[in-house]
């Protein structure tokens, strides 16, 4: 198989999964300096979080203004009742790898998550920078991206995977199983894995 065929980006539901060199390259990009300061390292860190949690867009929004929801391993997202939330919300315990949990506490330290938006505009002009295609990529991508990777990395947990990002059996085995993703790419995928489990 070819680098350019390789390379294909893959959509599920219009929704970008990236394979981990491309996440690499999306997230060297956000890395770059684009004005003075250090604003550059906090999209990085904002990007990783998203990718290393898994959470929807709206609960790390959330997350970032209760860091006491991190326990040093897991994060506690709390039920809608607890919450008054009008989304629907089960409460649940947010696996996390080694990678995952040694992000956070930088993420709390950081500027706030933009808007949809805005988060949705960087991904495509980060894209742009690293080479890379940004066709379906928006702030879906990393939630998608994870379960994808941890599914591939983990089947035999499909039910703790599918319980940590707040998903039945049945919408992991729909959208995240079978996923064409290379040798390669499972070996690139154990570093951000690694301590799932």
């Amino acid at each position: 198989m070819g680098m350019a065929e390789e390379l294909k980006p893959i959509l599920k539901g219009g929704v970008r999964i990236l394979r981990p060199r491309e996440y690499e390259a999306l997230r060297s990009a956000a890395a770059k300096p684009v004005k003075r300061g250090e604003r550059h390292l906090q999209n990085a860190t904002l990007l990783d979080t998203l990718l290393l949690t898994g959470m929807r867009y709206v609960e790390a929004q959330r997350l970032q203004r209760h860091p006491e929801w991190f326990d040093g391993n897991f994060i506690h997202l709390p039920s809608e009742a607890q919450l008054k939330a009008k989304r629907r919300q089960r409460e649940r315990w947010i696996r996390l790898s080694s990678m995952g949990k040694a992000v956070l506490p930088y993420f709390f330290k950081t500027r706030p998550l933009p808007s949809w938006k805005a988060w949705t505009l960087n991904l495509r002009r980060w894209a742009e920078l690293a080479g890379l295609d940004p066709a379906g990529l928006s702030p879906k991508t990393t939630r998608k991206t994870w379960e994808s990777w941890l599914v591939t990395c983990y089947p035999q947990y499909l039910a703790q995977i599918c319980l940590s990002q707040g998903h039945t059996e049945l919408t992991s085995l729909q959208h995240y199983l079978n996923m064409p993703f290379t040798e390669v790419d499972r070996l690139e995928m154990k570093k951000w894995v690694e301590g799932w489990i």
